[in-house]
């Protein structure tokens, strides 16, 4: 995870460097597919009196920009839902749990003569929770829970390799936190707030 991370910031370092040209026009559209991993920072609370840990999940991902003004768009992100392993120290794996974390930020592409083209965002984050099960320790009883909204930023290097086509490799940070309730009873909350790293082919209309 932290060499992707440095990879990306170096990738965009570099690009920066370059002579400034006109990245993306108002009225641009683009759409993006890729893979994504989502994950979770490292102690995620505590349930039941134990700390959770929240395992990593990659799913495909579908980005779709609008330009509103040169290099500046608003950005969609969606995904296929990510399915998330939930552990309790002394416990063991206790359940899992499914989400959908679409994602809509204003972002700005760096303009430059390069083929390298980064870019920073930030936005706004809802996180629909479902398909909660309960095993191990926890088996038999019913687990919930709540939607989270919070901040997002993110940040990314697209190369151009053709007149409409672009590979990006990007990195997010999502403020993802939520109430978790056994049988109706709130047993902790849970604090997510993941790392999204992956890669992406970028089509501009």
């Amino acid at each position: 995870m932290k060499k992707s991370i440095l990879s990306i910031a170096l990738l965009a370092g570099t690009a920066m460097t370059a002579a400034p040209a006109l990245a993306q026009q108002a009225g641009d559209i683009t759409l993006g597919f890729g893979l994504h991993q989502v994950a979770p920072k490292s102690n995620n609370g505590t349930l039941a009196g134990g700390e959770v840990n929240i395992g990593d999940s990659t799913r495909p991902t579908f980005t779709a920009e609008y330009f509103v003004r040169d290099n500046i768009g608003i950005e969609l992100l969606a995904a296929l839902p990510f399915k998330h392993t939930v552990n309790i120290s002394g416990m063991g794996d206790v359940g899992t749990v499914k989400h959908l974390p679409p994602v809509i930020s204003l972002q700005y592409h760096f303009p430059t003569s390069s083929n390298f083209t980064p870019f920073v965002g930030a936005g706004l984050n809802y996180t629909a929770f479902f398909s909660e099960k309960a095993t191990g320790a926890l088996a038999g009883s019913t687990l919930s829970l709540d939607d989270s909204w919070g901040l997002a930023l993110h940040a990314g290097v697209d190369y151009k390799i053709s007149e409409h086509g672009a590979l990006r490799a990007d990195i997010r940070w999502i403020d993802i936190n939520s109430d978790v309730t056994q049988n109706g009873t709130k047993i902790g909350k849970v604090e997510i707030d993941p790392v999204v790293v992956g890669f992406a082919y970028v089509y501009k209309f």
